[in-house]
């Protein structure tokens, strides 16, 4: 814990630095949440289709997903997605003739949750 999940369209492929991002969002979300680098793991996965509004082939998408173990009051989890967003620009670049959607969630595990 935390589980990390970056999605990003392949058509970002050169303008997303996505292992940059993840090396600094592990220390970022450390300290946000009061966790170790060490406890983060992040799966970041190349979408190969992805349609934006009406089908528009001019749109790419990037959306992380950040599960946390609950516990964590509502203004740390915003504190926590609006940083991610902050440093997910950062590591973004125009991308030619594309429309960038960027989200981030931070979402608590379920009680169903287990690890060994």
């Amino acid at each position: 814990m935390p589980h990390i999940t970056i999605d990003y369209s392949a058509g970002l492929e050169d303008a997303f630095d996505s292992r940059g991002f993840a090396a600094e969002l592990h220390p970022l979300i450390a300290r946000t949440i009061s966790t170790s680098e060490a406890a983060c793991k992040t799966r970041i996965r190349r979408v190969e289709q992805t349609l934006v509004g009406e089908g528009a082939v001019d749109g790419a998408v990037i959306h992380v997903l950040i599960a946390i173990v609950a516990g964590r009051t509502p203004e740390v989890r915003a504190e926590l997605t609006e940083s991610v967003l902050a440093l997910l620009d950062e590591h973004l670049k125009p991308a030619d003739g594309l429309r960038i959607d960027a989200s981030v969630e931070t979402r608590d595990l379920d009680a169903s949750y287990r690890r060994n």
